[in-house]
């Protein structure tokens, strides 16, 4: 069978968990004469790491060669479009561009695709069977919560049911990177646009590279 092989390129480490998102959406969609390769790039161990976007992008194409690259920025304070702009931009400067890549971009951070799963925050907190109360905002409504990281961490620490000083040994950032390994179904983040252009990208990009189904 034909590989398909794709990199997700992140702003930082934390971001890993995206690649759950990416992938899921490209089950959805690939052709299953495929078998799917996903890679993370991590670039944290280099010693001197790649300045500016394009030359991220270059080192990870280099270091995890693929047909189909995914770069992620957090819109944060920026308009979702200058970020895409910023994508296509530090892309076309490269040498050898990609020939299939798409943008990821959250509109605020990556933390936001992660409340949509109650049992996945308990689990990755280490508590599944937790019975503190643990209210999330509404699917459509994440993409205006302002601090969606803030909101995420308290969840996990609360689901922990931990306190004192065991709450405070809490390693709450490696639970954040295990919440996305709980969830089985992403289908409620078609609720944000953002993952709505994500996911009409990807189909997109499968379509005209022959790797859809039906392709």
């Amino acid at each position: 069978m034909t590989e398909l092989r794709f990199t997700l390129l992140g702003d930082g480490p934390s971001d890993a968990c995206l690649l759950r998102h990416v992938r899921w959406l490209v089950e959805q969609y690939a052709s299953d004469k495929l078998v799917l390769q996903a890679a993370w790039a991590d670039l944290a161990f280099f010693r001197d790491k790649p300045c500016g976007l394009a030359q991220r992008i270059q080192a990870a194409l280099e270091l995890y060669p693929c047909d189909l690259l995914f770069v992620h920025r957090d819109a944060e304070k920026e308009q979702a479009e200058r970020r895409y702009a910023e994508i296509g931009e530090a892309i076309l400067a490269l040498k050898d561009a990609p020939a299939a890549w798409v943008g990821v971009v959250p509109v605020r951070m990556t933390e936001a695709w992660l409340l949509i799963d109650e049992p996945a925050i308990r689990s990755a907190a280490g508590n599944p069977r937790g019975a503190d109360d643990l209210p999330l905002p509404p699917v459509s409504s994440l993409e205006d919560v302002p601090d969606p990281k803030a909101l995420l961490y308290d969840r996990l620490r609360k689901a922990s049911g931990l306190g004192g000083r065991r709450l405070h040994k809490f390693r709450v950032q490696q639970a954040v990177r295990r919440v996305a390994d709980y969830i089985d179904d992403f289908s409620p983040c078609r609720r944000l646009p953002a993952f709505t252009r994500l996911e009409n990208d990807i189909q997109a990009v499968l379509r005209q590279h022959g790797w859809s189904q039906g392709g």
